[in-house]
């Protein structure tokens, strides 16, 4: 499936994809499954096509999970809309008010891997400045915001994975200040002990020679979004013995 970035096409998108985990859960109910909950990165974006190969992370995992022995059919359900931010509307709704819906409501679930937040640093710009986003959410307001998800899954006897979020330095929403707060953000989910694990997305992508940055081999060449081996990467960071029931 292409991913287009214009806004128009990110909502048929998520319409699309919520539309496609009801299918899916369904018939997987005696399964386990886990939803990826998050934006562009969790969606896809900057992967290209490969014939007969996952290429976004939500797949490649699945394709792990498959083949594992024992496997009784785990579903991957992909909940990432490009552009979707966690604490405000925009390109759909929030994340905070869709995760009810788009990944709790999903029959069958059993856990869920929250990516999401980038997007309310990257488009935050200050107060009375000229764009599209006005404000710039703290890094606690974030991670209050992840504090929720993390407590409606609990409640529902989810098990969730959280991520950190990605390097980004280079992209055209990138600076020092909003750096500061992805690392501020990233610090706190690291602290997190009443999570089923933290996927340290973060660890796994960063270039080692300057860790504010993706991997030059990770990077689709935008420095925000993985190419189809950063993809991989990030499948391959998340510890599998933490997805079984």
């Amino acid at each position: 499936m292409k991913l287009f970035s214009r806004r128009r096409a990110a909502l048929r998108l998520g319409a699309l994809l919520v539309a496609s985990q009801v299918l899916a859960s369904a018939w997987a109910a005696d399964a386990g499954v886990v939803v990826a909950f998050g934006d562009s990165i969790t969606a896809g974006a900057g992967a290209v096509e490969e014939q007969g190969r996952p290429v976004r992370y939500p797949d490649r995992l699945a394709a792990r999970l498959r083949a594992m022995p024992g496997d009784a059919g785990s579903t991957v359900v992909n909940a990432g809309i490009s552009g979707n931010r966690l604490l405000a509307d925009g390109v759909g709704t929030k994340g905070i008010a869709r995760f009810a819906q788009d990944a709790l409501a999903q029959r069958g679930l059993t856990h869920v891997v929250i990516l999401i937040g980038i997007n309310d640093i990257g488009f935050s710009v200050p107060e009375g400045a000229a764009g599209p986003i006005r404000g710039q959410p703290a890094a606690e307001e974030i991670t209050a915001g992840l504090e929720q998800l993390v407590q409606q899954a609990r409640a529902r006897g989810v098990k969730v994975l959280l991520g950190t979020l990605l390097p980004f330095k280079g992209s055209s929403y990138w600076s020092k200040e909003k750096e500061s707060r992805r690392d501020a953000v990233n610090r706190w989910i690291r602290s997190r002990r009443h999570v089923e694990a933290v996927v340290d997305f973060d660890a796994a992508m960063r270039d080692p020679s300057d860790p504010q940055a993706l991997k030059a081999a990770y990077d689709s060449g935008d420095h925000l979004h993985p190419g189809n081996a950063g993809y991989a990467a990030m499948a391959d960071a998340i510890d599998l013995r933490a997805l079984r029931k």
